[in-house]
């Protein structure tokens, strides 16, 4: 189960109603008991942290995420509205005491803006943050099949983030977070069948390992336990004028986080207007006839341009939210949302249960603000 609370979906400056771009994502583990106990859930659920935008740690203070909590942070490329968030929030990571060591997933340019800003401000972290640059992922042998982080939550539950170059003004990537979550059910009622009673050797069973009863009996782990596995994935583009550069990541997706900075119409325009510069973006309906091609069931878009507005009234002549929805709608047949800052959904994978696939789901919570959950 992964939770996107969406923290800016504005392009390139905030308007009143909507902050620069940044998306957390919860790694939520159903079979957790931290997770069925509310209290602790709050205050032990790791996440991540797609792109910082100026002004990203005054929205966290609208939700119950944790700078403590938080596991890595992915900047797609190095625009501001996607990254100059960045050296605040960790300012106030390290002034509130956290002390975990922190993975930052970005263009090596953020490695160099992060060392001029603490030369220069005397800004010292006071936890570790290992730093992988995207550059050096790709230009391995093979680099795009090599460019996966893997972070082992616990022993059944990881969380793996990978990267899929795209095509902007500057280098931009789009980032796949997949977590698999492994879940063992211990057959009891078999064992007490058996006359195999409670004790230590259960666990032992559960965890995997086979065992030797006091009377002898060799028994198997795999003649006890059920296992079942939950695997959710969802794409995370940056800037891209190119999403057919996803094709291969999209494969298997629960679902296509995408901008949608202009309608085409607008797009086209602002491409006449001055045709040595191109701003390089997606339209509605460019990213809604990809993710129809590429049979993907779920669709949020983010990321608009400040000239629509936040409202959804097509018979009003001012630009707004209608407006994308509605090219995108005319060519994409899935389940479609338009992000809004505070927005929340719920995510979940597919679950490969005695070999019968049950179908992911993507459901939209609500507001952070209305229910700080």
């Amino acid at each position: 189960m992964l939770k996107l609370t969406f923290l800016g979906t504005s392009a390139g400056v905030p308007t009143k109603q909507r902050n620069v771009t940044a998306l957390a994502i919860e790694s939520l583990n159903p079979y957790s008991s931290s997770t069925q106990n509310s209290h602790q859930s709050k205050k032990s659920r790791p996440w991540v942290l797609v792109d910082c935008g100026e002004g990203t740690q005054q929205q966290l203070l609208h939700t119950k995420l944790s700078l403590h909590q938080l596991t890595a942070i992915c900047i797609t490329h190095v625009h501001g509205d996607h990254c100059y968030g960045l050296p605040g929030l960790l300012a106030s990571a390290a002034m509130s005491g956290r002390c975990e060591p922190l993975i930052i997933i970005a263009p090596k340019a953020i490695a160099t803006l992060l060392e001029a800003i603490a030369l220069t401000t005397e800004l010292h972290f006071s936890f570790p943050i290992n730093f992988m640059a995207i550059e050096d992922f790709l230009s391995q042998p093979n680099g795009e099949n090599k460019a996966q982080v893997t972070i082992d939550l616990d022993n059944q539950h990881q969380l793996m983030i990978n990267v899929h170059p795209l095509s902007h003004r500057v280098a931009s990537y789009g980032f796949g977070i997949t977590q698999i979550i492994s879940h063992r059910t211990l057959n009891t009622d078999k064992l007490t069948t058996e006359g195999i009673p409670a004790s230590a050797l259960w666990g032992k069973l559960q965890q995997g390992q086979d065992v030797i009863t006091e009377d002898g009996r060799q028994l198997y782990s795999a003649d006890y336990v059920d296992n079942d596995s939950q695997r959710t994935r969802v794409i995370v583009a940056g800037d891209n004028d190119t999403p057919d550069y996803l094709s291969a990541a999209v494969i298997d997706a629960d679902l296509l986080v995408h901008e949608a900075t202009y309608t085409h119409d607008i797009l086209n325009k602002i491409q006449a207007k001055n045709p040595d510069f191109d701003p390089m973006h997606s339209s509605a309906r460019l990213v809604g006839e990809f993710a129809q091609k590429n049979g993907i069931q779920n669709l949020i878009l983010t990321h608009f341009s400040a000239r629509y507005q936040s409202f959804d009234n097509p018979n009003s002549s001012t630009s707004n939210m209608s407006h994308i929805r509605l090219e995108a709608e005319n060519v994409y047949k899935g389940n479609l949302w338009l992000a809004a800052d505070f927005d929340q959904y719920m995510v979940n994978g597919a679950v490969d249960k005695s070999d019968k696939k049950e179908h992911s789901r993507v459901q939209y919570l609500g507001s952070a603000r209305d229910h700080k959950k």
